[in-house]
This record gives C-alpha cells, sequence and structure tokens, in this order.
C-alpha cells in the first residue's frame, strides 16, 4: 500500500489527467517532493520559493495539516492527502 495524493482538477493536466496519485514517503513533505519528481509541472501550482502556496490546504484524511505537524507530519502507509486549493469570491 502506498500513500495517495488527490488531486484537485485545476491541477489535473500537470497530472497526467489523474485525480489520484501514489506516492511515497515518511512525512507530508517528502509524499510531497515524491508527487513533484513523478509531476515536475505541479512544483509551480503547489509552491513558491520552496514554500507551500498559502491559498493550497492539505488534509491528511480529514484534517488539516496546519492543526498536526505541517509539512513534518507523518504519513504512513494507506493515508490519504488531499490538495484543497482555497476558493475565493462572492
Amino acid at each position: 500500500m502506498a500513500i495517495k495524493i488527490q488531486i484537485p482538477t485545476p491541477m489535473r493536466e500537470q497530472s497526467g489527467g489523474k485525480a489520484e496519485v501514489e506516492v511515497t514517503g515518511a512525512t507530508v513533505k517528502a509524499a510531497l517532493d515524491d508527487l513533484l519528481r513523478q509531476y515536475p509541472g505541479l512544483g509551480a501550482k503547489l509552491f513558491d520559493n520552496g514554500k507551500l502556496r498559502p491559498y493550497i490546504n492539505v488534509f491528511l484524511n480529514d484534517e488539516d495539516i496546519r492543526y498536526l505537524d505541517e509539512m513534518d507530519t507523518a504519513v504512513t502507509d494507506g493515508v490519504v492527502l488531499a490538495l484543497i486549493p482555497a476558493v475565493a469570491g462572492g
């Protein structure tokens, strides 16, 4: 079993159309690094100067990583990371 990352629709062009990608890693950062290794085009969508863009929310199963250990949050096989871009408007 691997870690699964759910790719939002606006980013699927950079993930080869995939809605879900399997990655490896011991932390959220390592898992995202593996995602970028597989799909480098996602880098500009997710990161700015090496930091996660402020409008990208990352959930580990159903928990926002901002309330855990952020990018250092441990992950194990079978977990799901969801990338959720913030939506603004009115």
